[in-house]
């Protein structure tokens, strides 16, 4: 039975590496799997999703304004397609959330979704919280903090290191952007707590 799967977490816990492993597993089966990352995001090229570990494959593009099930419909006349495969969900809207839902109730085929849950203030992002109703399944692709302890939260930097806490919802990075930490370290960088965490 065909299902939405959100399969969450927060920056560098291979995501994208986890999709790239499943899509193989079909392919290798020869069962063809479609891919979708958001335009918005090209640190991979365009039309690519690659992972910090070095693999990567081709994928189509989607913007805010694309019809998702308009995409996998005409994706479909080129031929089968086992399993449909979206990088960067975070950046889905909430209309192309439900268009996923419709791929899977009507089109019979499971999509995976790969996102961030949060931003670096700690919100939602809008293709998240849809994910996050209407997903059948949802799995947490974990990483840790640096103190060892589960990260579920990100924080944005400058150059410097220093937490940015306030700017627009989206910004591209990687590593020298992002860093990602428990929520208790998050407080204390963002200077929501009001003494410095001695016991790590």
């Amino acid at each position: 039975m065909a299902k939405l799967y959100f399969n969450y977490s927060t920056m560098n816990a291979g995501k994208s590496t986890v999709l790239l492993q499943a899509s193989h597993n079909y392919r290798e089966n020869d069962m063809d799997t479609y891919l979708l990352t958001a335009r918005v995001d090209d640190r991979a090229g365009s039309g690519r999703i690659a992972s910090r570990i070095g693999i990567g494959a081709e994928a189509d593009m989607f913007a805010p304004s694309d019809d998702l099930f308009a995409m996998v419909s005409t994706r479909l006349r080129q031929g089968q397609v086992a399993c449909v495969f979206v990088d960067e969900a975070q950046f889905l809207t909430t209309d192309q959330v439900w268009q996923l839902a419709r791929v899977v109730d009507d089109l019979k085929l499971p999509a995976l979704c790969y996102g961030l849950r949060v931003d670096f203030q700690g919100h939602l992002f809008p293709g998240s919280a849809a994910l996050l109703a209407l997903a059948d399944e949802m799995r947490e692709v974990r990483t840790i903090c640096r103190c060892g302890r589960k990260a579920t939260m990100v924080i944005r930097q400058d150059e410097n290191g220093n937490a940015i806490t306030e700017g627009a919802q989206v910004q591209i990075g990687g590593n020298e952007t992002y860093v990602s930490l428990c929520r208790r370290h998050w407080r204390e960088s963002v200077g929501d707590l009001a003494t410095k965490i001695t016991d790590q």
